[in-house]
């Protein structure tokens, strides 16, 4: 891993996780949720074109930093899951590419 941001990795505190999902959602605190132990969000889209197009470009991030999330893909739609399994858990490295993610589509 060649990002700084991914060395020394470890698992955030509950304390820490919200506080971090404060700063990624911003004050609506709608989209990423903590769920079963990751950060989770799902995507919308008008069709199947431009939700592999997103995927896609998710990949492209997700090779770059070398931090890959489980995707799960349909018409319209793509759920996002990051964690990090070699701290067995939820690391700043999930917060940094979920941040990645949406400035996707901002």
């Amino acid at each position: 891993m060649s990002n700084p941001i991914h060395q020394n990795r470890r698992a955030l505190s509950a304390t820490e996780i919200v506080t971090q999902l404060s700063k990624l959602n911003g004050e609506q605190a709608l989209g990423w949720r903590l769920i079963d132990g990751s950060l989770e969000k799902t995507y919308s889209f008008k069709n199947y074109y431009e939700t592999i197009a997103f995927v896609n470009a998710l990949a492209f991030i997700a090779n770059a930093e070398d931090h890959h999330p489980d995707l799960a893909v349909s018409y319209g739609k793509c759920t996002v899951r990051f964690n990090t399994h070699d701290v067995d858990g939820v690391s700043v490295s999930d917060f940094f590419c979920a941040s990645k993610v949406d400035a996707l589509l901002a």
